[in-house]
């Protein structure tokens, strides 16, 4: 069946690895071999083969660590169409399978995102770049986020590690304005870990490497000389492998054209991957659902300037926070009334000031 979407991929490409590489220890769609997608975790996608398959020749010669998860490689996409894509999308999320995505151009977010609320589910979206890639005048770039920020599904959607100079100062406060989360470079570089929670939140992350300064991922179009660094996005990565919330992964934005001579941006994704099945591998199953309570801790906190009460849960497991976000809503955002915080949240809530998160998810339910 996945035949008619995906090309297999040569066997050349892992002819010459040892039994401990990366590429001996997952599943590859080559030419005559009927894929088996039972049980299997987490699926790569080359959206574009000369990058997919650049990426590969070194994430397939990486250490693979991660006993007990099943990895399937696709392959590379026909059509580089999202029309053509959703459909497989959707097919591995009804599977509970989280695709990995490569390609080129950031446009395909939107499959990416229309593949997840073809679920009927509203979307929590991060995205990850040097630039909001929107305009108030029409621009054949940005029409995918236009159809996003227009869509009925989307909920929430997070911009994070952007630079003020590359972004139409008229773009913030419309942002602003439906309560989105933005994260400029500078504020991402000085405390990473801050980010940590928005992650968590996120059913979708959309990573450009446009986010990385052009010395360590120089395979991209009009790079820049400031940006994130290669350890700073394995590190974003493995934020989202281990969120339990997150469904799908995408980086775009390689050309494998206007790459270094030793690949370095090719080197840059496949560690960026490497990380998130790290993150994936390390995933606590700890989101405090009905079944989980039994392994997180209650904190209620009164803001003299707050009406409700602030409930704050802490896993147990894995130290992490969440807070309760006290509304009543319609049964298909009910799951994002509990989102991911921080201690520093929970602290600022007892000092009797509201955490930021907590004041523009509410404003998200007005």
């Amino acid at each position: 069946m996945f035949n008619h979407w995906l090309k297999p991929l040569s066997a050349d490409l892992f002819s010459d690895l040892e039994a401990w590489h990366f590429g001996r220890k997952i599943a590859i769609h080559t030419e005559g071999v009927d894929l088996d997608l039972s049980n299997t975790q987490i699926a790569l996608i080359g959206i574009h083969e000369a990058e997919a398959d650049a990426m590969r020749s070194f994430l397939y010669t990486l250490s693979f660590p991660f006993s007990q998860i099943k990895i399937t490689d696709l392959g590379n996409l026909r059509k580089q169409d999202a029309s053509f894509m959703i459909p497989l999308l959707t097919e591995l999320l009804q599977g509970d399978i989280v695709p990995i995505l490569i390609g080129q151009s950031e446009k395909f977010t939107l499959p990416q995102f229309q593949a997840f609320h073809a679920r009927k589910n509203s979307v929590n979206l991060a995205i990850i770049d040097e630039k909001i890639r929107f305009y108030p005048s029409p621009k054949a770039e940005a029409q995918f986020l236009q159809s996003i920020l227009e869509d009925s599904y989307l909920f929430n959607l997070s911009f994070i590690g952007f630079q003020s100079h590359f972004t139409d100062p008229s773009v913030f406060s419309l942002l602003e304005k439906r309560h989105f989360e933005l994260v400029r470079l500078g504020k991402l570089r000085s405390a990473i870990e801050d980010i940590e929670p928005i992650i968590r939140d996120a059913d979708l992350v959309s990573f450009s490497l446009a986010a990385l300064k052009m010395s360590d991922a120089p395979g991209q179009i009009k790079g820049s000389p400031s940006g994130l660094t290669s350890e700073e996005a394995c590190q974003v990565a493995r934020y989202a492998g281990m969120s339990d919330k997150l469904t799908s992964f995408g980086i775009f934005g390689y050309h494998k054209n206007h790459d270094s001579l030793d690949q370095t941006t090719a080197q840059t994704v496949a560690q960026m991957i490497w990380y998130f099945v790290d993150g994936f591998y390390n995933r606590k199953q700890d989101f405090p659902i009905q079944k989980a309570f039994n392994q997180l801790t209650q904190y209620i906190v009164q803001v003299k300037t707050f009406d409700e009460r602030i409930v704050f849960w802490r896993s147990n497991k894995s130290g992490r926070w969440w807070m309760e976000i006290p509304v009543k809503t319609r049964k298909k955002h009910v799951r994002h009334r509990l989102i991911p915080c921080s201690y520093n949240d929970y602290l600022q809530a007892c000092q009797d000031d509201l955490p930021e998160r907590l004041v523009f998810a509410y404003q998200r339910f007005m």
